[in-house]
């Protein structure tokens, strides 16, 4: 999937969850989701952006959105990801990469000098049709969360 995917249909997946459930595009339907991407669990700014989500938690669910997390760990380590911070929303585990090749967040990325392909640090803003509505590229683990409560006007 190209960016600039607002308007267009969440394409056809099946992935597990972290309670060990397979999640479809058609499980989506008739809520609004948060589906956010971000590169692994318990490394630094995952797990700041994993709390930020889970502090906006109750304002994304008063406002009717769902959260759900997405990276290519295991079921195990997203469980242990979420009872290591208390998270109350579901994580889904992309092990085959086709959530995140269906949103096109696989991308070339330079540490230290070597390359290497990973998540781009992505959100998606989901309707109730399973139309994609928004979406934030590349964005920055501690001020996304803030950012995109403040566009959805949920702000504190």
């Amino acid at each position: 999937m190209a960016e600039n995917v607002v308007g267009t249909k969440v394409p056809a997946f099946s992935v597990l969850s972290d309670e060990v459930k397979k999640v479809t595009e058609q499980d989506l339907q008739g809520q609004k989701t948060v589906l956010y991407f971000y590169p692994k669990d318990n490394t630094p700014g995952c797990s700041v952006e994993a709390q930020q989500f889970n502090e906006a938690y109750d304002r994304l669910a008063a406002a009717g959105y769902t959260v759900i997390g997405v990276s290519r760990d295991t079921v195990k380590r997203h469980v242990n990801f979420k009872a290591k911070y208390g998270l109350r929303f579901m994580l889904l585990a992309d092990t085959e990469e086709t959530l995140c090749q269906a949103f096109g967040v696989m991308k070339e990325k330079k540490l230290y000098g070597k390359v290497s392909i990973g998540i781009e640090r992505s959100t998606f803003l989901i309707d109730e049709t399973g139309t994609i509505t928004g979406e934030y590229r590349g964005v920055k683990a501690k001020e996304h969360v803030g950012k995109l409560l403040a566009d959805l006007g949920i702000a504190e």
